[in-house]
C-alpha cells in the first residue's frame, strides 16, 4: 500500500481523484492501493526554549545566548492538528511506500520532512515534483516520481532557514526586551523583518529631515514644442529672470535634430515579487493579499506554482506552449497571430541556467472560470497577457532629439513616435495600461532655422525621497536595500535579497500588525515605537539588509550543495554569542516603551507578568568589576551573576539598602565605581 502526503485536503482530493482513491475515510482517501491523507500547512514547530531546558523558561540575561546542543521538534499545541498528525503516523506505519506530495518548494519540503520524521517515518520515501495542479501535471508527475534523497539540499536550506531564525529571533528579542524595554513590552527582533523594518526608518528619517530648496529653470516655447534649458538648475529667481530678460528677443535656432529608431522588448514574465509589485502599483493590493490570490488560482488549476523567484520558463514548457495559449479562450484575438506562425525558441523566455525550484508564473492550459472573484481575475488578467506579450514582436519607434539654443543658451528637447505596437498593442485595450502609450510627436525641423520663441522661468521645489510602497518595500527586499530600476541587473542581484518571495509578504504584515509600521493609503511609514527599536539596536549585523543578504545568498548555496548547513548554523552561534556580549557590555542605560502588540502573546514568548520589575531591572545593571556579569540580589548584599566563573563583586546591604529601587543602586554602583 502507498500512502501520498499533500499539504492541504483540496490537493488531496484532486490526486485521489486521479489514482483512483476514491473511497472517503477520517482523514485520507483510500482505493487503488493508495491512500492519500494530507497536513494543514505546518503541523510540526521547532521546540520552544523552555521545551529544552526548565531554566530557558523564565527571561534571563544570564541564559543568554540559548543554543541548544540539538535543534528539536514537535507537533504545534492544537487538538485538530495532533488528530490529523495521528492518521499520517497511523498510515506510515501501514505503508510499503510513502509519496511526499508537498508543495514542491522549500518550505513545502521542510513541512513534509518534519512531519515524517516526526512520525518515525523508515519506509522508502520518493517525491512528487510538479508546477501547477492540473489533471495533467499531476498524471505527468507520477510518471516521473524521484528519489526524496534528490531535495535532501533542499531540505537542509529550509531546516538552516529555520534554526537561524530560531538563534537570533529568540536570543536578541530577550535580550533587547530585558536590557532596553519598558512595561515589560516585547522588543521583537528578526533575522528579515528587523533589517526590513531599518529601510523603512531609514526612509522615514530622510523625510523627516529633508529640507526642501526652492530652484528655478528655464523653458522656452518654439512651433508649439516645449525646449528645455540643459544648464541645469537656477539658485534664485533673480538670476533666472536675468537670463530671461537678455534673450526673450532674440532668436530661436535649430542646431540639430536626431532620430534613432529603437526597440522595446516585451516585460518578463512575472516572479511572485514582481506580481506583487504590479499588483500594488496597479490595484493598491499589499503584497499578502497579492499572495492570497494568486496562491488560490494555482489551487483553482488556474496558474501554476506562485511562489517562485525566477522569470523565466525551463525548456521542457516550450512544447506546451500552443496549448496554454489555445486555452486563454478570452484573449482569442491576442493568441491567434502568435499561433499563426513558429513560436522561437529564446532565452529571452527559456533559459534552463535561470530556473531554480520552478519556472515563472503563467497560465496553465485549463480555461479561465466565470467563477472566480473580481480581484482573481484582475490577477489572471496580469499573468494571461504578460504570458502572450512574451511572444509578440518588439515595440518600435523613433526617439527624436533636438537641439537648439538662444545666444550662449542651450535648449533641448526630445521626443517618442510609436510606428508599430508590438507587444503593446496586448495592453492598448486594456482597462489597467501596461504603461503609459501617450506619444509627443515633433513638427518638421530644418537644421539651422530660427523665429520667434517663449521663454520664462519656471519655480520648482526639491523633494525628498518618495515613502516605500509595499511595492517598492519588496523591490528593496529583493536587492537587499539597493535602488535598481534595470531588469537585468535587478535578476543578479536576488541572490543577495532579503527574505524569500513566499516569505517577504508575511514579514510587512507582522511589522504592521506589530505597530512597527503603518500604512497611510499606498505609503509605508515608520511609527515612533519601529524609530526607537532600529536606534536602540547598535549591533550592525542584525538591522543591516547587506549582511542579512549575504546570509541568504548562503541559504541559496546550500541548496545548490555549494556550502554547507553546519557551517551556516556555527556562524550564526559565533555571531549571537558576540551579539549578546556586545549588548550586554552597553552602560548607556537607554530605555524605550514600545506599543503593545496586537496579537496574542504566548506564555513563553514575554516575561512572566508575576516577575518582579525590580530584580528585572537589576539584570539590566552591569557588573562594574568584570564588566560581562549582571547584578543580582543575594541573601545579604548584592553581588555578580559571573561569580562562579571568578567575579568578586560584593556590595553588602550596609552598604546599599536592601529595599532601595534599582535606580538608586545603579546611582551607587556608577557614583563609587567612578571614581
Amino acid at each position: 500500500m502507498i500512502v501520498c502526503i499533500t499539504e492541504k485536503p483540496s490537493v488531496a482530493k484532486d490526486i485521489a481523484a486521479i489514482l483512483g482513491a476514491k473511497d472517503r475515510r477520517d482523514g485520507y482517501f483510500e482505493g487503488n492501493g493508495y491512500k492519500i491523507t494530507w497536513t494543514f500547512g505546518h503541523l510540526c514547530t521547532l521546540k520552544e526554549p523552555h521545551d529544552y531546558t526548565e531554566r530557558w523558561k523564565m527571561w534571563s540575561l544570564g541564559a543568554l545566548p540559548m543554543i541548544p546542543p540539538k535543534f528539536g521538534i514537535k507537533l504545534i499545541d492544537d487538538k485538530g492538528i495532533e488528530k490529523q498528525f495521528h492518521v499520517i503516523e497511523s498510515l506510515i506505519k501501514e505503508a510499503d511506500e510513502v509519496i511526499n506530495c508537498g508543495d514542491a518548494g522549500q518550505e513545502g519540503e521542510l513541512i513534509q520532512r518534519w512531519v515524517m520524521q516526526k512520525a518515525d517515518c523508515k519506509k522508502p520515501v520518493r517525491r512528487l515534483w510538479i508546477s501547477s495542479l492540473t489533471d495533467e501535471s499531476i498524471r505527468e508527475g507520477f510518471q516521473q516520481l524521484r528519489p526524496q534523497s534528490d531535495f535532501d539540499s533542499l531540505y537542509y536550506a529550509g531546516l538552516s532557514r529555520a534554526i537561524g531564525d530560531w538563534i537570533l529571533g529568540m536570543n536578541a528579542t530577550r535580550l533587547f526586551t530585558l536590557m532596553y524595554a519598558q512595561n515589560r513590552n516585547v522588543l521583537s527582533i528578526g533575522r528579515v523583518q528587523t533589517p526590513t523594518l531599518a529601510l523603512v526608518v531609514d526612509r522615514q528619517k530622510e523625510i523627516d529631515y529633508f529640507v526642501p530648496e526652492d530652484y528655478w529653470d528655464l523653458r522656452t516655447l518654439y512651433k508649439n514644442v516645449t525646449f528645455n534649458a540643459t544648464k541645469g538648475k537656477y539658485k534664485s529667481e533673480e538670476e533666472a529672470l536675468e537670463v530671461v530678460d537678455r534673450i526673450k528677443e532674440k532668436p530661436f535656432f535649430i542646431d540639430s535634430i536626431t532620430v534613432k529608431k529603437g526597440h522595446e522588448s516585451s516585460p518578463k514574465l512575472f516572479d511572485l515579487t514582481s506580481l506583487q509589485v504590479e499588483a500594488n502599483k496597479k490595484y493598491g493590493f499589499s503584497a499578502d493579499e497579492t499572495l492570497k490570490l494568486i496562491q488560490s488560482l494555482y489551487e483553482k488549476k488556474f496558474t501554476t506554482y506562485p511562489r517562485v523567484d525566477t522569470r523565466y520558463l525551463s525548456e521542457d514548457i516550450y512544447p506546451k506552449v500552443p496549448n496554454i495559449l489555445k486555452a486563454l479562450t478570452p484573449y482569442s484575438a491576442f493568441v491567434e497571430p502568435v499561433l499563426a506562425k513558429k513560436i522561437a525558441k529564446t532565452k529571452k523566455i527559456f533559459d534552463n541556467s535561470k530556473i531554480t525550484d520552478h519556472h515563472a508564473i503563467i497560465p496553465t492550459n485549463v480555461s479561465p472560470s466565470a467563477t472566480l472573484t473580481l480581484n482573481e481575475k484582475r490577477i489572471y488578467d496580469m499573468v494571461a497577457r504578460r504570458f502572450i506579450s512574451v511572444f509578440y514582436p518588439d515595440c518600435e519607434f523613433y526617439q527624436t532629439v533636438v537641439n537648439g539654443h538662444v545666444e550662449d543658451v542651450e535648449f533641448k528637447a526630445t521626443g517618442k513616435r510609436i510606428v508599430k505596437d508590438g507587444w503593446r498593442a496586448i495592453y492598448n485595450n486594456a482597462q489597467d495600461k501596461e504603461s503609459d502609450n501617450e506619444e509627443n510627436i515633433m513638427p518638421e525641423f530644418v537644421e539651422g532655422e530660427s523665429g520667434e520663441h517663449t521663454v520664462e522661468s519656471v519655480k520648482k521645489t526639491t523633494q525628498p525621497p518618495k515613502f516605500y510602497t509595499e511595492g517598492s518595500l519588496l523591490r528593496a527586499m529583493e536587492t537587499a536595500g539597493k535602488s535598481i530600476e534595470d531588469d537585468e541587473l535587478r535578476e543578479a542581484m536576488k541572490e543577495n535579497g532579503i527574505g524569500r518571495p513566499s516569505t517577504r509578504a508575511a514579514i510587512i504584515e507582522t511589522l504592521l500588525k506589530r505597530k512597527y509600521i503603518s500604512k497611510e493609503k499606498k505609503n509605508l511609514k515608520a511609527t515612533s515605537a519601529g524609530i526607537a527599536l532600529i536606534d536602540t539596536i547598535k549591533v550592525e549585523m542584525l538591522k543591516s539588509a547587506k549582511l542579512t543578504g549575504i546570509w541568504e545568498n548562503k541559504l541559496r548555496k546550500i541548496e545548490r550543495k555549494e556550502y554547507e548547513a553546519k557551517d551556516f548554523i556555527n556562524e550564526l552561534k559565533t555571531q549571537i554569542e558576540q551579539i549578546v556580549f556586545e549588548v550586554l557590555s552597553d552602560n548607556s542605560g537607554n530605555k524605550i516603551t514600545i506599543v503593545e502588540e496586537t496579537e496574542k502573546k504566548s506564555k513563553t514568548s514575554e516575561p512572566k507578568a508575576k516577575r518582579k520589575p525590580a530584580i528585572r531591572k537589576l539584570e539590566q545593571i552591569i557588573c562594574p568589576i568584570c564588566g560581562k556579569g549582571h547584578l543580582v540580589k543575594g541573601k545579604t548584599a548584592y553581588g555578580c551573576s559571573e561569580f562562579r566563573t571568578g567575579c568578586t563583586f560584593r556590595e553588602f546591604f550596609t552598604d546599599i539598602p536592601e529595599d532601595a529601587t534599582p535606580s538608586q543602586v545603579n546611582k551607587k554602583i556608577q557614583d563609587k565605581y567612578k571614581k
